[in-house]
C-alpha cells in the first residue's frame, strides 16, 4: 500500500509539475502583445482585453479565498480612486465556486465595471491566467495604451508610472 501510495504521489507531483512549467514557458512575454481572451463581466456584458486598447490597463488576478488578495485590496481600490482617470483597472476573481466572490468584492470596495468571475474547480487552471503565466495569486500586469505586455507589477511600480 505504502509503494502505491507513492507512486501515486510521484504522478500527481510531476503532473504538477509539467502544468507550472507548462504555463511559465508558453504564456507571453513582458513587451509582446498582451493576450487577447473573451469573457462575460458580473454585468452579463461580453468582454473583451482588446476593447480597451488606447488606455494603459491593469489586469489584476485574485480570488476571494486567497488571503493575500484580501490583505492588498485596499491598495487596489487606492489605485483605483487616485489613477481611475489613467488606467483601466480589470479583475479576475479565480474561484471555484461562483458565490463567494461576489460578497467579498462588494466588501472590498470593488466597484469598477471590468471585473470578471472565472470558475474553475482548479483555480490556476483557468484558461486566462494560463495565458499569463500565473501561477500564483495576486498577481497584477500592466499592458500600455498599444496593447502590449508591460509585465507583473506591484503597486509601488503603479504608483511610481501614474503618481508623476
Amino acid at each position: 500500500m505504502d509503494k502505491l501510495f507513492q507512486r501515486i504521489l510521484l504522478v500527481v507531483v510531476v503532473i504538477i509539475g509539467a502544468v507550472y512549467l507548462y504555463t511559465k514557458f508558453t504564456a507571453a512575454a513582458e513587451g509582446e502583445i498582451a493576450p487577447d481572451f473573451e469573457a462575460t463581466l458580473i454585468d452579463g456584458t461580453s468582454f473583451r482585453i482588446s476593447e480597451l486598447k488606447g488606455k494603459h490597463v491593469l489586469l489584476d488576478f485574485w480570488g476571494s479565498w486567497c488571503a493575500p488578495c484580501i490583505k492588498e485590496s485596499p491598495k487596489l481600490v487606492d489605485i483605483h480612486k487616485k489613477y481611475s482617470d489613467q488606467v483601466t483597472i480589470v479583475t479576475v476573481a479565480l474561484e471555484k465556486n461562483d458565490k463567494t466572490w461576489k460578497k467579498a468584492a462588494d466588501k472590498l470596495g470593488y466597484i469598477w465595471k471590468h471585473q470578471i468571475v472565472d470558475q474553475n474547480r482548479f483555480v490556476l487552471m483557468s484558461s486566462i491566467a494560463r495565458k499569463y503565466g500565473v501561477t500564483e495569486i495576486p498577481a497584477k500586469f500592466l499592458i500600455s495604451p498599444e496593447g502590449k505586455l508591460l509585465g507583473k507589477v506591484s503597486f509601488e511600480q503603479i504608483d511610481t508610472q501614474f503618481g508623476k
